[in-house]
This record gives C-alpha cells, sequence and structure tokens, in this order.
C-alpha cells in the first residue's frame, strides 16, 4: 500500500470514518490495523466486514483496475459502491459504468490529487458519478478534501454554493449544441478542400465544388466551433466556477 494511500485512510480515520482496508502485502494491512483500521486477510473479508450498501474505494494502477474489480465482482451487490480513484483513461471509466450498472453496482471514477501531503492538506477531487451515490458519499470527500480555509472570498461570489471551494467537485455531463466542422480552402480542387485544417482563411467552396466557370467569393475566415460550452475548474481557487448545482 503506497504511503499516499495510506495517508488517505488516516484522514478518514482523523474524520471518524471507519475504514476496512486490505492490500497484496499483510504487512501493509497490519500496520493500518494498529492505527485503527479494520485489517482484512481476503477480499471475501475484506467485503464482508463493509457495511452495506458498501462503498469500495480503489487505489491502484489503471493497467490493473479491470483485474481489480473482477476480482472484487463476486463478493459485491445490488446498490454496491465502486470507487476508482487513480488514473484511468475517462473511456475505460464510461464502459466501467456501464457494465457495472446492468449488475445494479453504482461506479464512480474520482480523480484524487494530493500526494502525500494530503494527510495534512488534504486531496483535490474531481468526481464523476450518479447523483444519488455522490450524495451519499459526500461526507467522505468533505472529510477528504482541503476544505474551505482562511482566504477571502473572491468579490462577488459572496452567496456561491457547491462544494467547489472545498475542493472538490462533482462533474456532471453539460448540455452541449451538435456542431459540423467546415472545411475549406482556398484551392481549387475540391480533394484538396475536403483535406484544409478547420478555419483556414477562404471563400464558402473552391470554385470546382459549387460550378464550373462560377467566380468564388470574397474570401473569409471559417466558423468556429463557438456553441461547444466548456467550464474551467480549479478546486483549490475560490475564483472558480462550479459545475455542480
Amino acid at each position: 500500500m503506497a504511503e499516499w494511500a495510506r495517508n488517505m485512510v488516516r484522514r478518514l480515520l482523523k474524520g471518524g470514518h471507519e475504514c476496512v482496508v486490505f492490500d497484496m502485502s499483510a504487512k501493509a494491512v497490519s500496520e493500518m490495523a494498529k492505527e485503527k483500521a479494520i485489517g482484512s486477510a481476503s477480499l471475501a473479508e475484506f467485503a464482508k466486514k463493509l457495511t452495506k450498501p458498501r462503498a469500495v474505494w480503489l487505489m491502484v494502477p489503471a493497467g490493473v483496475v479491470d483485474k481489480s474489480i473482477a476480482d472484487l465482482l463476486p463478493h459485491l451487490e445490488s446498490g454496491d459502491i465502486l470507487i476508482d480513484g487513480g488514473n484511468s483513461y475517462y473511456v475505460d471509466d464510461i464502459r466501467r459504468a456501464t457494465e457495472l450498472k446492468a449488475k445494479g453496482i453504482h461506479y464512480m471514477d474520482v480523480g484524487t490529487s494530493g500526494g502525500v501531503w494530503g494527510l495534512e492538506r488534504g486531496y483535490c477531487m474531481m468526481i464523476g458519478g450518479e447523483v444519488g451515490a455522490v450524495k451519499h458519499l459526500d461526507p467522505i470527500f468533505a472529510t477528504l478534501a482541503p476544505g474551505i480555509g482562511n482566504i477571502a472570498r473572491t468579490p462577488g461570489r459572496e452567496k456561491a454554493g457547491g462544494t467547489s471551494e472545498q475542493g472538490y467537485l462533482h462533474w456532471r455531463p453539460q448540455r452541449r449544441r451538435a456542431f459540423r466542422p467546415r472545411w475549406c480552402t482556398t484551392a481549387s480542387s475540391t480533394a484538396s478542400w475536403r483535406l484544409m485544417p478547420k478555419g483556414w482563411p477562404c471563400s464558402r467552396r473552391p470554385t470546382s465544388a459549387r460550378r464550373p466557370g462560377r467566380s468564388m467569393r470574397k474570401p473569409r475566415r471559417c466558423a468556429t466551433p463557438s456553441t461547444i460550452s466548456t467550464i474551467s475548474t480549479c478546486p483549490i481557487s475560490r475564483s472558480c466556477g462550479d459545475a455542480a448545482a
């Protein structure tokens, strides 16, 4: 068990939470048991000691997340929550969430930052998952997060709500308008017109792509995908926006 993972357990214990721990290293488990965590010698024992609905937080390398989930699944039930706190590729997280939802298990991906300093400073988290499951685990996230601290609020945000100022954020999909990229060029061949990059100074279409012999319109800039909405967040700073209600 890595030191930063142990520190996450220590911070939760310090905050009054009960933690059941399991690791491939029996020595690491025994060391955490001495610090009032509940140790377990196997995944079956680990799952049995957890209070239902279980909340299992994985802190393993991205390459072994799928294997870890496969080993855990026989010991989980519908309604349990499985959290990947590592650095998995988001496409894999989407796939896992879909697969586990069919079994009644809630999957959450929680990008966690803090390193070995997180024990004292807290951990910043970007949370993805179903709203109900996230709210159920909010006390855990609030304990792990750095908290508001004593930094003065940004003017105009005195009444702002949400959890971003505390250091964790539940990211929910935003509604976006669909757009179609426009491919343009000043070249006269249709083939070149289709291969040129978006945003190239151009006319609407080359002559050969419209009607033979028809003159091209005055060159102009192509439209940019301004209809895509984006939100930039920084959980540590009070000046950041909040994507979650």
